[in-house]
């Protein structure tokens, strides 16, 4: 096939951004284009039409046109799977098909077109090979810059041994002016205020190094001036900066601590309201499939825990809906009453006289579950990697009433290939270059989107994807053990309660 352009044109032929491959005039470029939108009939099915010199394969997209203009002899199977290349390079420099958006890739379009042909001849490359190529990652370019940050570290160390010196010399100096004077070297704990040598000085911003002695009233500091701005060549600020950078540079987000005004630990969510009675559950699963299908072992825990605030909420009985149809294995505390439990359902205390301790959680019912069954599996996860280096993924929801929130899908990626190419992706999708994994993230799934798949390109061996690993967080139990209400043991009395449901991942891969 001989192809003379690419273009992007709009529905009046107005060129967005052409590509020629070819020797051709300006003139002659927008007068193909111009043409096109005259020479398209209404009602083909077929994306191609010819004149006498030339070809037009075309694809729409949205209110636009990928065009290629070919000449009679090409071979039209071969321009249209150049087109259909061309139309899936499009969407991953520019999210949006409008004109502006095109128009503000368009460098990085074109780089690309290069890569797709050259000379008018299509090149035997994918997606992911493209995205490589137009990174243009540089071995040489990597060695120079550890060079020069190895050179700016030694320069930097030559600095703080320099300032250091300074430092030395100026303590030296105050110590030999402030022992010839009268009053100040002398009396009842002069000696205390003497520094040694090896012990560093800390800059508090005093004009002088000199310390004060122990009657004298403290004074405003004042901006530091003189030896003191020779601390600063030493400051640790500079080489945070630079390793900051660097790790920016490789695609990390790092948080800025500098600000004292946000601070830099992670705060948990905070906690409900809590009644007078609060009950929470908290169930951990523990899964493991094969990637071909199969679960290997899932085994669920859960624990039900019980805090009484008040003290006159100690004499309780909770009653307890199980729904469970799975065969879950409950246990209670041994000071709960067993028989109750299993006859009514109801967690009260085994010796009426006795009970329950307040401002403390206390644990009243555990339960285990075991199953090798596939169809009990809250997500499921298909991986499908190709020889070609397209990898399909796609999850299902097992259980309807289920409600995952925070679902994150980690897939490991070969090394050294670089970053995956995304064709699909329900979701978001962020690729970790540090730790070379595609984290796919969806804040829910529930009933309405169970279904759900992400594809991509990049080169590696099947094995390469595996194992994956999934962490979710739901408020709603796996087992179904609900609470109906808590009444008072002597008046019957219903009393306040709230509770909180959280069921977490402790282990979910697929190896």
């Amino acid at each position: 096939m001989v192809l003379l352009a690419a273009a992007v044109c709009n529905r009046q032929g107005k060129a967005i951004i052409s590509r020629q491959f070819v020797e051709m005039t300006r003139s002659r470029i927008e007068g193909l284009l111009a043409a096109f939108p005259k020479l398209m009939g209404t009602g083909k099915q077929h994306t191609f039409v010819e004149t006498e010199s030339v070809r037009y394969v075309y694809q729409p997209l949205e209110k636009l046109f990928v065009l290629l203009i070919t000449t009679k002899a090409s071979n039209i199977l071969e321009d249209l799977e150049t087109l259909r290349l061309f139309a899936k390079v499009l969407p991953e420099y520019c999210r949006n098909m409008e004109e502006s958006e095109i128009v503000d890739q368009a460098f990085s379009l074109i780089f690309a077109f290069d890569e797709v042909v050259a000379l008018g001849y299509r090149e035997n490359v994918n997606l992911a090979q493209i995205r490589t190529f137009t990174e243009m990652d540089s071995h040489e370019e990597k060695v120079f810059q550890a060079v020069r940050q190895t050179q700016e570290k030694e320069a930097r160390d030559q600095m703080k041994k320099k300032a250091k010196e300074i430092q030395q010399r100026n303590r030296e100096m105050s110590k030999s002016g402030r022992s010839g004077g009268f009053g100040t070297g002398g009396g009842f704990g002069g000696s205390s205020y003497r520094n040694d040598s090896s012990t560093p000085v800390i800059d508090f911003g005093s004009s002088s190094d000199a310390p004060k002695p122990a009657y004298s009233k403290p004074s405003k500091p004042s901006a530091p001036s003189g030896p003191s701005r020779a601390l600063k060549l030493g400051s640790k600020k500079k080489d945070v900066d630079t390793f900051v950078g660097q790790l920016q540079s490789e695609g990390e987000k790092v948080v800025d601590s500098s600000s004292k005004s946000l601070p830099t630990t992670t705060t948990s969510t905070p906690a409900i309201n809590q009644e007078s009675v609060h009950i929470a559950v908290e169930e951990k699963i523990s899964l493991s499939a094969g990637r071909d299908g199969g679960l290997q072992n899932m085994e669920i825990h859960g624990l039900m825990r019980m805090k009484i605030n008040d003290d006159n909420a100690s004499k309780i009985k909770v009653s307890v809906t199980n729904n469970d149809n799975k065969g879950i294995q409950l246990q209670t505390h041994p000071n709960v009453d067993k028989k109750m439990f299993v006859q009514s359902s109801v967690i009260t205390s085994k010796n009426p006289d006795k009970p329950f301790p307040t401002k403390q959680e206390i644990g009243v019912l555990k339960w285990r579950f075991q199953t090798q069954d596939e169809a009990l599996m809250p997500l499921s996860i298909n991986c499908w990697p190709n020889d070609n280096g397209e990898v399909n993924i796609e999850y299902e929801l097992g259980n309807d009433g289920l409600e995952l929130e925070d679902v994150r899908i980690n897939i490991p990626c070969p090394s050294g290939v670089g970053a995956p190419v995304i064709n699909e992706c329900d979701g978001e999708y962020q690729f970790d270059s540090h730790k070379k994994v595609l984290v796919w993230s969806l804040p829910f799934i529930d009933s309405t989107n169970k279904l759900g798949s992400l594809e991509f390109c990049i080169n590696g061996h099947p094995d390469d994807f595996f194992p994956i690993t999934v962490t979710f967080i739901s408020k709603k139990s796996f087992c179904d053990i609900r609470i109906n209400d808590v009444q008072h043991i002597d008046s019957g009395a219903p009393e306040k309660f709230s509770s909180e449901v959280l069921f977490m991942v402790d282990k979910y891969e697929i190896v």
